[in-house]
């Protein structure tokens, strides 16, 4: 057995499969960007802030290149208002990277429905995982949201969700204009934010009109089922 094969040989067979698939396929076709990329660093210009979904790839949804999306991906997309007390900030450490860096010009969040961190929150049976309930710490960030939105009243579960789920991506963007960064780079037309959904089922992107707040079909001649899931707003 060859030392690599001894040193990897609990490594995941579909991660190795793929690696293979990747050398033989993608990876030739894209050698001249990654060769240009590992010379001249990334200069993506867009910032996707994702969930960590794995049904929900960024780079996956938008057939991006490498190099053409700078990605952070946590729990239910949040990102939280800007202080400088406690010690780690994932997020925001990205996010300062990504517009003091690297000077990206676009910030998406990109929300998506059947959202578990979402789900967990509405649901008033949900338990925590763990004694530490890291979870539950981190959608608290949902709280404000909440309120805002009220009670469920007559809305079914899931379509309590997904207003949950749209309300926060609105709740995030105004999130992200706390931190000062952002704020002055938006104001002078450095920067913009957006908020988009993607339904895991149909692969329906909407995005968010900012002067509604509404979201809404990103493209209008999608192929077949999926232009109908797209009509129906589902």
């Amino acid at each position: 057995m060859s030392q690599t094969e001894t040193s990897s040989y609990a490594f995941p067979e579909r991660l190795r499969e793929g690696y293979r698939d990747f050398m033989s396929g993608r990876f030739p076709q894209e050698q001249s960007r990654y060769e240009e990329l590992s010379g001249s660093g990334q200069k993506p210009e867009i910032m996707v802030i994702g969930c960590c979904d794995s049904r929900v790839s960024p780079e996956v949804i938008f057939d991006a290149r490498p190099g053409e999306l700078f990605v952070v991906r946590n729990v239910a997309n949040l990102v939280p208002p800007f202080e400088t007390g406690g010690q780690f900030h994932g997020t925001s450490a990205a996010l300062e990277f990504a517009v003091q860096a690297l000077r990206v010009k676009h910030i998406v969040v990109l929300g998506h429905g059947r959202c578990g961190g979402i789900r967990a929150y509405a649901d008033e049976q949900s338990q925590p995982l763990s004694p530490g309930d890291f979870i539950g710490k981190w959608i608290s960030l949902i709280d404000p949201v909440a309120e805002k939105l009220g009670a469920r009243k007559e809305d079914s579960f899931d379509d309590y969700v997904e207003k949950l789920a749209h309300a926060s991506i609105e709740n995030t963007l105004a999130n992200l204009m706390t931190f000062p960064c952002v704020n002055i780079l938006a104001g002078r037309g450095k920067i913009q934010l957006h908020g988009a959904y993607f339904d895991v089922f149909s692969g329906a992107l909407r995005i968010r009109n900012p002067e509604t707040g509404q979201f809404h079909a990103a493209l209008n001649d999608l192929p077949g089922r999926v232009s109908l899931f797209h009509a129906d707003g589902v």
